[in-house]
């Protein structure tokens, strides 16, 4: 680089004849050596390359502000970064724009857009997404690690209500946390199973008994063991929510929508038995009783909060909605093309089951989904023919949309089972880095785990923030970039 009046690098021309525009910009990235042009720098001027044009000018103090090191003999600026991001970065200068190089991993590729100063606009769309999806893991990763931190930390400030209200709350909603826990949420599971089973057995003629008015019901150890069940619940469902944190969102999720409508079936059928047939005819209570006992069967539904698989299944219906219009669509089709069909082609035999098109809507369904009752089929060698091409039509619909819904459901299985490693791995950083002391902890580095700003205890002092290689950016407010020989597991 030859610049002018500057007599501490060799061979610098005095006569200003060089323009920055025709200078060469040498730099060695990773043992990777380049050379730019100053012109094509300057299109860019606010990112550090382009700075490396106007810097000599100012000195060492303002060389060793830009790169790692700078030899004036050779002319070269070094840089400890990662040169195959390096290549990919260079391109905004060529074409405008960036595409990132498969196998890096996105985030240190947006940390090394940061260091050379090149805005994340420059990035292809496509590349911005996959980024985006990793953000999106690392912010996961970071909410487990603050939810494992809380049930490790205790905040002598709070009352006593708080600290027991804590410990409730981790009793009962993390199984993980201690052995008890574990204990109880066996015995939940249990009674959830233990109820179900006796709601089925109760339905069982042989197993019933006959009252005073010859109407038969539950025997009545069965039906002990319905009460004492539903005081588990009860009392779990009570507890809960008395040591929720958030009450409000507490009581409109989802699951515990579900475990309200598992209990309250009992309580209001206990009653309308002692209370209705005083304000009511007794028939119509005990018609009341029965549709009530049927709502018993939502109890099944809370084995989802005992089941990671269920959730699972249930995340993975949700993500495939698209999907399974799709399905319902060629379903639509079909019935409404071949009831229609077999209609026509059957109204003209003497002996037909088609009454109607409205009525060929439930032979077309059972033939197109394969099930095939029998109790409506055609006679005619048309409509046969018909419904041989409706039920192979209907066997290639429902397989065409299964494998995006199978797809959806290994990804987000395999995801959570990563998301949970590295949340592990995270807190065993922490802990060796604090067991080695290379790490100072305090308040405010754990209070930073969020980018949410969530207020957060005082957490244990035995946990530090790790400065590794696996280091996850969301844990802290400081910026950490990796050198060249560090990789992003």
């Amino acid at each position: 680089i030859k610049m002018v009046g500057d007599s501490r690098f060799p061979d610098v021309d005095t006569d200003g004849s060089e323009t920055s525009e025709e200078m060469e910009i040498v730099v060695n990235v990773g043992g990777v050596r380049q050379v730019f042009y100053g012109d094509n720098l300057s299109q860019y001027p606010e990112t550090r390359l382009a700075e490396l044009v106007n810097c000599l000018s100012g000195g060492y103090d303002s060389i060793f502000s830009l790169c790692d090191d700078y030899d004036p003999g050779k002319r070269e600026f070094y840089f400890d970064r990662d040169p195959d991001a390096f290549k990919c970065i260079i391109d905004v200068y060529y074409f405008g724009e960036i595409h990132m190089k498969k196998g890096i991993c996105p985030i240190c590729f947006k940390n090394e857009m940061e260091f050379w100063k090149v805005d994340l606009k420059f990035l292809d769309d496509c590349c911005k997404a996959h980024l985006s999806e990793k953000k999106e893991e690392l912010e996961e990763i970071a909410r487990r690690v603050q939810l494992i931190l809380d049930d490790l930390g205790i905040d002598a400030s709070e009352s006593r209500w708080k600290r027991c209200q804590k410990c409730i709350w981790k009793f009962l909603e993390k199984p993980e946390s201690s052995y008890p826990a574990r204990v109880i949420a066996v015995l939940s599971f249990l009674f959830i199973l233990i109820s179900s089973v006796v709601m089925c057995v109760g339905t069982i003629p042989d197993l019933q008994v006959v009252d005073a008015e010859g109407n038969r019901m539950e025997h009545p150890t069965l039906d002990s063991i319905e009460t004492a069940c539903i005081g588990w619940f009860t009392m779990e469902y009570v507890l809960r929510l008395i040591s929720s944190p958030n009450k409000l969102h507490f009581a409109l999720s989802f699951m515990n929508i579900v475990d309200v409508l598992a209990i309250l079936p009992f309580y209001v059928s206990l009653t309308l038995t002692h209370l209705g047939a005083k304000l009511m005819e007794l028939s119509n209570v005990q018609q009341a009783v029965q549709a009530l006992r049927i709502m018993r069967i939502a109890r099944i539904f809370k084995l989802a909060r005992h089941s990671s698989g269920l959730q699972t299944l249930t995340y993975a219906l949700k993500r495939s909605f698209k999907e399974l219009g799709l399905l319902l669509m060629y379903l639509a089709v079909g019935i409404f093309v071949f009831s229609a069909l077999g209609y026509t082609m059957e109204q003209s035999h003497p002996e037909t089951l088609f009454k109607s098109i409205p009525q060929s809507f439930w032979w077309a369904i059972i033939t197109m989904t394969t099930v095939g009752y029998g109790d409506i089929y055609p006679k005619t060698t048309l409509g046969k023919l018909n419904a041989a091409i409706s039920f192979l039509c209907g066997v290639i619909a429902i397989a065409l949309p299964i494998h995006p819904i199978i797809n959806n459901f290994v990804r987000y299985y395999n995801k959570q089972r990563v998301l949970e490693t590295a949340a592990k791995h995270e807190l065993e950083l922490m802990e060796l880095n604090s067991a080695e002391g290379k790490t100072t902890g305090s308040r405010s580095e754990l209070e930073d785990l969020s980018r949410e700003g969530k207020e957060g205890p005082f957490y244990s002092s035995r946990i530090k923030v790790s400065h590794s290689d696996t280091f996850i950016h969301l844990l802290s407010e400081e910026k950490h970039y990796r050198t060249r020989l560090q990789s992003c597991k």
